[in-house]
């Protein structure tokens, strides 16, 4: 199975390199499955819209995920509860709207289980996610490669360590445990010993001339003085739309292989060799 995962979509920018380049990469690549996290999609880059995550889908999506940021706007609390392809951290207290985890089709017909879960160092309190992570996978593990033909995770969190503890939590158990939030995309992509592709972070689909896709002048101004004068607003330079794309086994569920995506704005372009015509 081909996966292509996303990461966080950031502002009105970010959205125009999800409409711009998704249809196009889904297309050529063949891709099965494709994983966006939205969460910060809405124009002022903060929660999401039902407007926002209309486009994300219509563009090829087969998932929205959320993360920190999921009840940011307040018309996301009914939206969650209508559309059956935006998933929230499972680790939310009991009763909060939406789901943590779904099993959805894939463009090939194959099934796929999502979970999106919200780390604890340095975020805002939750419940476990390791426990509800370790719920679902006792599960639906045993069924990878089965009945259940890919498992991905949307580990969203701030620290690095955290995120790859999660990597390995799940590794062998999952098809692909992948890191949100902090916006930057590491190099520490691989194949882990039990058979996951991994990676600490995917980076944003946002604009680069950025603090983590906000106009700079009022984080700056926050961080050299310590007093706030405005709103952080989303930056509205060219986005890179950054991710990796992973193949898996038929026959297990497990990754065969694993690449950066990077198209678009500033930063270095990646394509998955694996999948690209030869020039």
């Amino acid at each position: 199975m081909r996966i292509l995962f996303i990461g966080d979509v950031v502002g009105n920018s970010g959205l125009d390199a999800i409409l711009t380049h998704l249809p196009k990469v889904i297309a050529d690549w063949k891709v099965d499955f494709a994983l966006v996290n939205g969460e910060n999609a809405a124009s002022t880059g903060f929660g999401i819209t039902e407007e926002a995550y209309e486009k994300i889908i219509t563009a090829g999506a087969d998932v929205v995920t959320l993360g920190n940021h999921s009840w940011n706007r307040k018309e996301a609390l009914g939206l969650i509860e209508r559309v059956p392809r935006l998933i929230r951290p499972i680790n939310y207290i009991d009763g909060a709207p939406g789901n943590g985890a779904a099993v959805l089709n894939a463009k090939n017909g194959k099934r796929v289980l999502v979970i999106n879960a919200l780390g604890r160092l340095f975020m805002e309190p939750t419940e476990d996610p390791f426990g509800r992570i370790d719920r679902e996978l006792t599960t639906t593990s045993p069924m990878l490669g089965d009945t259940i033909h890919a498992i991905i995770v949307d580990f969203h969190c701030e620290a690095t360590g955290e995120k790859q503890a999660a990597g390995r939590f799940c590794d062998g158990r999952a098809s692909l445990v992948a890191g949100t939030h902090t916006h930057t995309p590491s190099a520490d992509y691989q194949i882990l010993r039990g058979g996951t592709a991994f990676i600490t972070d995917v980076g944003m689909t946002g604009d680069y001339d950025s603090v983590v896709g906000m106009q700079a002048d009022e984080p700056l101004r926050r961080f050299t003085t310590g007093i706030p004068a405005g709103r952080f607003e989303a930056a509205t330079g060219p986005a890179t739309m950054c991710g990796v794309a992973v193949e898996t086994n038929d026959a297990t569920g497990l990754a065969l292989r694993i690449a950066p995506v990077r198209i678009g704005g500033r930063l270095k372009q990646a394509r998955p060799s694996f999948w690209t015509a030869k020039p």
